[in-house]
């Protein structure tokens, strides 16, 4: 089993930085790292890590081919998911999805509960495109860690159950 799993960080400032300075590694974008070690904590491979603006048809774009193109059982994203105008993650996600799964955004946002009190803000959404799991989690890289460390079992579960492997209910 040699599951693949994409990144996406999405923030428009730090696109720009990227470009900038050479590459996304020179962005300041602590997401990604962060999401990397829920990638590595899932057994999952890496295949990629992009930084991408806030533009709703690319993000679209960059979640169907790491779906659709490059059969990730899992894509994360990072970023997007607030209240300003320029956040349209949710929205790009809903975009290309087949089936929502409410209960990791609400999981999401429960795990931020005891760390913000702005926890109810995030519109972190979730689903299914085809076999890939598609996981919108917040900007904050302290976020992810603390809500990555209670999603992580669910999430290896889920993905069980859309490769079709035998999980115990």
């Amino acid at each position: 089993m040699d599951e693949r799993a994409a990144i996406l960080t999405i923030s428009s400032s730090k696109a720009v930085r990227a470009g900038e300075a050479g590459g996304p590694e020179q962005s300041g974008d602590e997401s990604g790292p962060r999401l990397a070690a829920l990638v590595k904590r899932l057994k999952l491979t890496l295949a990629g890590r992009e930084l991408i603006p806030d533009d709703r048809a690319l993000i679209e774009d960059r979640l169907r081919h790491w779906a659709d193109s490059e059969r990730c059982a899992l894509i994360l994203t990072s970023g997007g998911t607030g209240l300003s105008p320029t956040d349209l993650t949710p929205e790009a996600t809903r975009g290309v999805l087949e089936r929502e799964a409410p209960g990791i955004g609400e999981a999401i946002r429960d795990a931020s509960r005891p760390h913000t009190p702005n926890w109810m803000l995030s519109r972190a959404v979730a689903g299914t495109r085809g076999a890939t799991l598609i996981v919108n989690f917040p900007g904050s890289p302290a976020s992810i860690e603390q809500t990555g460390q209670e999603l992580a079992g669910p999430l290896a579960h889920a993905l069980a159950l859309i490769a079709g492997r035998p999980v115990g209910h």
